[in-house]
């Protein structure tokens, strides 16, 4: 009995790879752009998982890039340094003091983890921030806020030249001012504005959330833009999935060809997306 429980489970496995070429063809030299949210990271077991189905993507001929954030060990390091931060409108009011813990955080140990995981399941990987290689220069966002920035010049050659280089790309949100200052920039902000800059097949928004819902509660899977902006005047979309959804409408207007919202925690929830019919979380496109 267990001998053909193992050969029923190989044949499943089988047939899962048959039916995946379709994608794997469509998605062959395709760049797809990863914001990993920090209350996605979860587990080492589940950060390995993710670092194996970034190699794998990147395995059948997809250019992965990986932008992440790092709220909760933030939150984890400022408390422990004894940093005072606050939130208006759900962005940090981020002073000098806090920046510096910020980066410390982000471009430290958040960064290297996942360059360190993705190392280990057999990939070739490199951490960065946008500070490096002039890859996100920004303007500060609002003076109330301090030192956090919008991405207004982009430099994304050196990430080209990594694909090529078969090296993946781990990317801190900490973006460069023009006088040398160094900004915060929300996770999803700066995976929106990479992706934009690269021309993305796609930006995978992985968060907690299983997806945009409705006002029953039931993920949309596919969604368009008109509608997007009907249910958040409506205030169906509310709290943290606007910023989810501002995100992936500028990606769209900056040049992506489509977004999902997804939640990170689902074991190889990229996979789902990108190489079954079932897919995950929230699809959204232009029109």
């Amino acid at each position: 009995m267990k001998k053909q429980t193992m050969n029923r489970d190989w044949i499943a496995t089988a047939r899962t790879l048959n039916a995946a070429l379709p994608y794997l063809q469509r998605y062959d030299g395709a760049t797809v752009v990863i914001k990993l949210g920090g209350h996605a990271m979860g587990s080492d077991e589940g950060m390995a998982s993710f670092a194996r189905d970034v190699v794998l993507m990147q395995q059948v001929g997809v250019n992965p890039v990986v932008v992440h954030g790092g709220g909760p060990m933030i939150n984890e390091m400022l408390a422990k340094l004894g940093v005072q931060s606050e939130f208006r409108n759900g962005k940090r009011i981020t002073d000098e003091a806090t920046v510096e813990v910020v980066e410390m955080v982000l471009s430290g140990r958040v960064n290297k983890r996942i360059v360190q995981a993705i190392n280990a399941a057999g990939g070739k990987a490199i951490g960065l921030s946008g500070k490096d290689a002039n890859l996100m220069v920004c303007d500060q966002t609002d003076p109330d806020l301090g030192f956090v920035g919008t991405p207004v010049e982009m430099s994304v050659d050196y990430l080209r030249s990594l694909a090529a280089a078969e090296i993946i790309p781990v990317i801190a949100p900490i973006g460069a001012g023009r006088n040398g200052e160094t900004y915060n920039v929300n996770g999803d902000t700066a995976a929106g504005a990479i992706a934009a800059a690269l021309k993305a097949d796609r930006l995978l928004l992985l968060t907690d959330v299983s997806g945009v819902k409705n006002a029953e509660g039931e993920v949309l899977t596919a969604l368009n833009a008109a509608q997007i902006r009907q249910m958040t005047t409506d205030g169906v979309i509310a709290g943290g999935m606007i910023p989810k959804t501002e995100t992936a409408l500028d990606a769209l207007e900056g040049g992506v060809r489509a977004v999902v919202i997804l939640d990170g925690r689902a074991p190889n929830a990229c996979l789902l997306e990108l190489f079954t019919d079932h897919g995950a979380g929230s699809l959204i496109r232009a029109v």
